[in-house]
């Protein structure tokens, strides 16, 4: 057996069983393909990390063999096309080992896909080259997997515990596809969800909200692979962890078994067997290891975690192993083709299978089967926007929540892959889906398109990123408040380009007597900061219809939906311009007589009815103003600038903005001469009336600033 390597020469090591050696010259071979291939990803890390002078190498040292293990003799996952839709999901929750993962693709020839159109290149998705930038500016292996860069990284992780957290939504995704789509005969969706975590994921609140919510779903095609090194970032976990993780589990509802060396194949596989086994509740394989395995100096400590190991070190580690200690970047020769023998040609079969199996459901089913291809292509069915509500005109009107609710129930049942549900707050949400035949997804009942996702508002944010990655679509809902809560898992679904829909209501001091825990202030204000999350905040019914049809175009990037508690009335948009503006973003939504204002009104959500009011009371003192509804900022600064200055032209100084949240970022819209009324202050918990006069929101405080800015 030859050797290939980057750099370096072939030197003398010390041989253990199933390593390859030189000897007087000469290669010599002894045969234990998976010890090669199992050092091949730890030196790979290793070298890579080196060269970066950056990362995380000794949690892919200790690693490798529990995840060649599962690649090689488990997942069902085919290199060749890896967009398939019933792959088995592989998370690396522990992002910081990135270096494992981007090895484990590299090794197993995973094709690279180009993420616009879907086509399966021959490239591969991480080149040898790829692992020799790692970490360097535009390289395919940034420090923590992103999925949108990386094909074969199923989520981005980094942040500790959304992993995990993602990987109940995928198990998700996939009860209810099987439950939805596989008919007697066509078992089309059955793929299993493996995910690597560590000691720092078991600490994250959010993993264990999603582990708490998995047991309660049985979600018997979910394993969890815990990396129990004994190590943290800072030193020994025993500093700051000591808890019975597996007794924690036990108590959600898992299966939990424990493998004592990470090194022992034969265990390892028989832990994977007990997952495949247990169809009733999820799978927890406690994984006993030692960080920096084989390196001399630095294994089992916290030196190993998130630093390179030092050139020297290095060299010992790989003579530990009986490598050559001056090769980089080496891959020997049998190790691609044995990867391809084990996942490649064991996944090939299936997915040779599967297409046959499609193809004839596509036959007898082409309904079903038409949506399963609108699924993978991101695409909307035929005439999804046809139905939608239509609000009449009515000055009591409904609170934005309310008319959401309705729309929402039309959509869900033009588009029959919309799923999701709320944190305990449904009703408050009004996002209960109640046509017929709706349902509920309960615990072995996986085909209800409402999910009770409980009081776990983070692990509800990564569900839905989970369900969503993993093909339905998915919607979240809670208190705009809570999104705070949320926000961790809202970051990674803008970062990883995916298309979700967290819904939000009580979106102000409009909370009335709940009081300031409940009155969100600056969170309009967060988001809008948030690159790639499109904002709505819409003013009427009928901006919220506009609003869902704005949402469910959107295919690579989320949206944060902000509705009221309270009435506000539905304008008559006989008299006021349609409220398909929203579409980009602002729109005017009535004018001064002859185009010609003297101020300018801007407004979102239930302020818009304030300054319609404080615009009728300026026209009867012989000024003109013009109304802008701004829902969406970020829709408004994707219009060219001829369409923006004909909103707000630069010529109208005289502007007045309402807002009942912080008052930041408004002076990009309202100018230096302008006047932004906002909230500076946390709120209060009296009835809504008393709010509104104690924080200066209402027609009158519009009248007032307008007059201010026009020096009247």
């Amino acid at each position: 057996m030859a050797f290939h390597s980057a750099g370096g020469g072939l030197s003398p090591g010390n041989p253990i069983d199933g390593y390859p050696l030189i000897r007087d010259g000469e290669i010599v071979t002894q045969p234990n393909f998976d010890q090669l291939c199992i050092n091949t990803i730890r030196t790979l890390s290793i070298d890579a990390v080196q060269q970066a002078n950056s990362g995380h190498p000794g949690a892919p040292m200790g690693l490798a063999p529990v995840v060649y293990s599962l690649w090689h003799n488990f997942l069902i996952f085919d290199p060749a096309d890896p967009n398939w839709p019933n792959r088995d999901r592989f998370v690396l929750s522990a992002g910081h080992a990135s270096m494992l993962l981007y090895s484990t693709l590299h090794l197993a020839g995973v094709r690279r896909v180009d993420r616009k159109t879907g086509t399966v290149e021959k490239e591969l998705a991480v080149s040898l080259d790829d692992i020799k930038n790692f970490r360097q500016l535009g390289s395919k292996t940034p420090g923590h997997p992103e999925s949108h860069l990386t094909t074969g990284v199923e989520t981005t992780t980094g942040p500790l515990g959304q992993g995990v957290a993602n990987s109940v939504g995928m198990a998700i995704a996939s009860k209810w596809l099987g439950a939805t789509y596989n008919k007697s005969g066509f078992d089309l969706f059955n793929f299993r969800v493996y995910a690597v975590c560590g000691d720092g994921d078991m600490m994250e609140g959010v993993a264990s909200e999603a582990a708490s919510l998995a047991g309660h779903l049985r979600l018997s095609n979910l394993c969890w692979i815990y990396d129990n090194n004994h190590v943290t970032l800072d030193g020994p976990a025993s500093w700051s962890f000591d808890e019975d993780v597996m007794t924690r589990f036990i108590g959600y509802g898992w299966n939990v078994t424990r493998i004592a060396d990470a090194n022992d194949l034969m265990m390892l596989a028989r832990g994977y067997e007990v997952a495949l086994k247990t169809d009733d509740k999820p799978t927890l394989i406690v994984v006993d290891s030692h960080i920096g395995y084989g390196s001399p100096h630095k294994q089992d400590s916290y030196e190993a975690h998130g630093e390179p190991l030092g050139e020297a070190e290095v060299k010992l580690a790989k003579k530990s192993y009986g490598w050559p200690e001056d090769a980089k970047f080496l891959v020997p020769d049998g190790v691609y083709d044995h990867f391809r023998e084990g996942i490649g040609v064991r996944s090939a079969r299936a997915y040779e299978t599967w297409n046959k199996l499609f193809a004839d459901y596509s036959k007898r089913y082409p309904e079903l089967a038409g949506q399963l291809n609108r699924i993978k292509g991101r695409e909307l069915p035929d005439g999804w926007d046809q139905g939608l509500p239509v609000f009449p005109a009515d000055p009591k009107g409904m609170a934005t929540r309310e008319s959401s609710g309705k729309v929402l129930n039309v959509l869900a049942q033009k588009i029959p892959w919309l799923i999701g549900g709320s944190a305990d707050l449904a009703k408050s949400n009004k996002t209960n889906l109640l046509f017929e035949g709706a349902g509920d997804f309960f615990p072995q009942e996986y085909n209800g398109r409402n999910i009770h996702f409980g009081v776990r508002e983070h692990a509800m944010g990564a569900a839905v990123n989970g369900i969503t990655i993993s093909g339905p679509r998915a919607f979240s809902a809670t208190f705009f408040n809570f999104s705070d809560y949320m926000r961790p898992s809202m970051r990674l679904g803008a970062l990883m380009e995916i298309n979700p829909i967290y819904i939000f209501t009580h979106d102000s001091i409009g909370v009335g007597e709940d009081g300031p825990t409940h009155q969100p202030i600056e969170q309009l204000a967060s988001f809008r900061a948030m690159p790639n999350m499109t904002v709505l905040r819409p003013g009427d019914a009928n901006e919220v219809t506009e609003a869902y049809k704005v949402i469910a175009k959107l295919t690579h990037g989320p949206a944060t939906l902000v509705l009221s508690r309270q009435a506000v009335p539905t304008l008559d948009r006989t008299k006021f311009a349609p409220a398909s503006g929203v579409a980009k973003g602002g729109y005017i939504l009535r004018d001064a007589e002859g185009g010609k204002p003297d101020v300018i009104l801007i407004a979102t959500g239930t302020e818009l009815q304030h300054i319609v009011a404080a615009a009728e009371a300026l026209k009867s003192e012989g000024i003109g103003a013009r109304l802008v509804s701004m829902p969406s900022w970020e829709l408004f600064e994707q219009q060219d600038t001829t369409y923006k200055e004909s909103v707000l032209p630069p010529s109208v100084t005289a502007r007045v903005s309402m807002e009942m949240g912080s008052t930041l970022g408004w002076d990009r819209y309202v100018g230096a001469k302008g006047k932004i009324l906002g909230m500076h202050s946390f709120g209060a918990s009296a009835p809504l009336k008393d709010l509104l006069k104690k924080f200066g929101f209402g027609p009158e405080h519009v009248v007032k600033a307008a007059k201010e800015v026009l020096g009247r």
